[in-house]
């Protein structure tokens, strides 16, 4: 049986008032199993993908329990602990933090690096109910005797999977052996791997597990589609897609930062307004670059993975993959910025032939095969799937046989030698030879000039190629 609204799940009044301003009327799926055990004060495991209500499912009961307990925190500590794992994120919960708790009296903060230190330590000084932190400025500002955690009655760890794919488990193990013993923990991740399970077994005490949207499955409102198009042409089909105004909001994913930049760039020169968001932009260009993208005035958000975990904007139209990525998990996730809150979007991909495999990879773990689009008039499109096994069966003899040069350039056809009669080697004597060497030696020369030295032999298996 659903729970249809958040009266229903035990939610008090200030916190529906907030909720109503916001237009939030109905609990998603998450949010209707883990309110009711959050408020019951069980620990909890939960599974579920960005875009699915997790930051209220965690939020509106952490603020419904600290307000119904005359707790204080002491200066300097903090009563409840969020840790995220990008300063974008830390911001979004810290937000909804702000939104949900609007109607209470609680005192809350976030803090993160990459800016001064000040202001935050002046946040501290007087206590919190609750403090939203990335780990290396938590660890920072705890070693400069800044913060204090025994005070901590909740904690929660939010994306724990990318946590650990950024190499702060160590950091996360000592906030953890910093906080008390006895509190009620929760951890939320995507995916599932050894190192989540094994950090949630030592987290949680006899928690509840509610899993939402299996990491395997993508969203079903979101259409999915791949254009096949050769590497150098992925930039101009991306400006003719966008001319096209049904491209209203847009996030484009790249695989490094630097080809955000080429991207952006390159979208600006075409009179279409871009910013690109990584992890080597200052926090004030990155927080100018979203609060452009959620107002509208800039239209395309051009981003890595790791910058756009955190990105929490409503009614994006279309996702494009400009580089696939080489984790098919990573995919999930990115399309997951689209069709959020119940509405439907469009993922598209560009795939050129050394990102076939990749390909395979997102079909395999999604189990859906991409639909293939028409590549538009004047682009030219890498090889499809289908032409690929047409290739392979020439090459099987189920096709034409073509005869091949293994890559030598063609010379003048060998003469046959006469029956019997060998080809004629120089009859020089050993010594001779020797000295003959030696004076070519000495005189900086090969010994024999139809051999050059050092001449490398053109391997036949041609260029070593390694991944992208």
């Amino acid at each position: 049986m659903t729970t249809s609204t958040f009266a229903e799940l035990g939610i008090v009044e200030p916190l529906q008032r907030a909720l109503h301003a916001e237009n939030y009327l109905n609990p998603t799926p998450i949010q209707q199993q883990a309110i009711p055990l959050l408020l019951k004060g069980r620990d909890l495991l939960g599974i579920a993908q960005t875009g699915t209500g997790k930051t209220a499912a965690f939020a509106l009961p952490l603020l419904q329990r600290l307000s119904e307990s005359d707790q204080r925190a002491p200066a300097r500590g903090t009563r409840a602990l969020i840790l995220a794992p990008t300063r974008e994120l830390a911001i979004q919960i810290g937000e909804g933090i702000e939104t949900y708790g609007t109607h209470l009296k609680l005192r809350h903060s976030v803090i993160f690096g990459g800016v001064g230190q000040n202001p935050q330590v002046r946040a501290l000084s007087k206590g919190l109910d609750i403090l939203v932190a990335t780990p290396g400025r938590l660890l920072d500002l705890l070693s400069q005797k800044h913060l204090r955690l025994d005070a901590v009655e909740i904690l929660i760890l939010d994306e724990a999977d990318r946590m650990l794919d950024m190499g702060f488990i160590r950091d996360v193990r000592k906030i953890v052996a910093a906080v008390p013993k006895k509190r009620h923990s929760l951890l939320f991740s995507a995916t599932m791997p050894n190192d989540v399970a094994h950090l949630a077994a030592d987290l949680l005490n006899d928690p509840q597990r509610v899993e939402i949207t299996p990491a395997a499955t993508t969203v079903e409102r979101i259409e999915q589609q791949v254009y096949f198009v050769d590497g150098s042409r992925k930039r101009g089909l991306l400006a003719t897609l966008l001319a096209d105004t049904d491209f209203a909001r847009v996030i484009v994913f790249t695989r490094t930062k630097h080809g955000a930049n080429r991207v952006a760039g390159h979208l600006e020169k075409a009179g279409i307004t871009a910013r690109a968001i990584h992890g080597n932009k200052s926090q004030s260009a990155r927080q100018k670059a979203l609060s452009e993208f959620k107002e509208g005035s800039v239209r395309v958000l051009v981003a890595t993975d790791i910058a756009a975990r955190g990105i929490d904007v409503d009614n994006v139209t279309h996702v494009i993959n400009f580089e696939l990525p080489n984790e098919p998990e990573s995919y999930v996730h990115r399309i997951g910025r689209t069709a959020r809150a119940g509405t439907t979007g469009i993922a598209v991909s560009f795939c050129d032939s050394k990102e076939r495999s990749y390909l395979r990879d997102i079909e395999r773990l999604t189990k859906k095969r991409l639909s293939v689009a028409g590549t538009p008039e004047g682009f030219a499109q890498a090889a499809s799937p289908e032409a690929d096994r047409d290739n392979r069966d020439e090459r099987r003899g189920n096709g034409p046989k073509r005869q091949r040069n293994r890559g030598r350039k063609p010379g003048r056809p060998q003469q046959k030698q006469p029956a019997g009669k060998k080809q004629e080697r120089s009859k020089q004597p050993v010594a001779a030879q020797g000295a003959q060497k030696a004076a070519a030696k000495q005189n900086g020369q090969a010994a024999d000039p139809a051999k050059p030295r050092n001449r490398r032999r053109r391997s036949r298996r041609g260029p070593v190629r390694t991944a992208a």
